[in-house]
């Protein structure tokens, strides 16, 4: 069971039980900035964890804002940023409930947070999304796929459940079939690939 309060994903993090984060970039966001010819521009990872992801979209020239509940995945980040010599904003906050205030992003990257978060808070992840994109607003989501034969593994959702909570604000583009990549480049569960528009 993955964690559900704050305090549960810190824990994760300080006794590095975090098998979701590989320290590997996602080959998924690497397909999608190559096929969106995305270079410039400002981008947002929900749930960025220790910030590989983040990292990589700001040594590609995006300007990156990196929101995560736990503090030591904050604090994780600030030093891969550091190590990188690349900025990014790192902002301690629950995704359910910050709300940006400034301009709007033109990429979200989300790397399995929907999946944890749907069933606690949809409505305040939905909302933040709302309010920190705009309409054309390109979004990646990877989540458990609940198609996957193994044991285990991420909270899994069907097609059918992500056009009905993602719909009504995005247009989904692809629904794709991946695994996600776990520590040392192991072929991890079965995964969707949501690329999506926000309408």
């Amino acid at each position: 069971m993955p964690p559900k309060t704050p305090d549960e994903w810190n824990t994760r993090y300080e006794d590095e039980t975090t098998p979701w984060d590989s320290g590997l970039v996602s080959p998924e966001l690497v397909r999608a900035l190559d096929d969106w010819e995305l270079a410039t521009g400002r981008a947002l990872e929900l749930g960025c964890g220790s910030g590989t992801n983040s990292v990589f979209m700001a040594e590609r020239g995006l300007r990156v804002t990196g929101v995560d509940v736990a503090p030591v995945a904050i604090e994780q980040a600030r030093e891969k940023a550091a190590t990188a010599g690349v900025d990014v904003d790192w902002l301690l906050d629950d995704v359910c409930h910050w709300r940006s205030g400034g301009e709007p992003f033109d990429l979200v990257f989300d790397r399995g947070c929907f999946h944890c978060v749907r069933s606690i808070d949809l409505y305040g992840y939905l909302t933040t999304l709302r309010t920190a994109t705009r309409p054309g607003t390109r979004l990646l989501f990877l989540t458990g796929n609940l198609d996957r034969p193994e044991q285990g593994g991420p909270p899994a959702v069907d097609v059918e459940t992500i056009g009905r909570e993602l719909g009504p604000l995005c247009e989904i583009e692809e629904v794709r079939r991946f695994h996600f990549t776990d520590a040392g480049g192991v072929q991890g569960p079965l995964g969707w690939s949501i690329r999506a528009r926000r309408r």
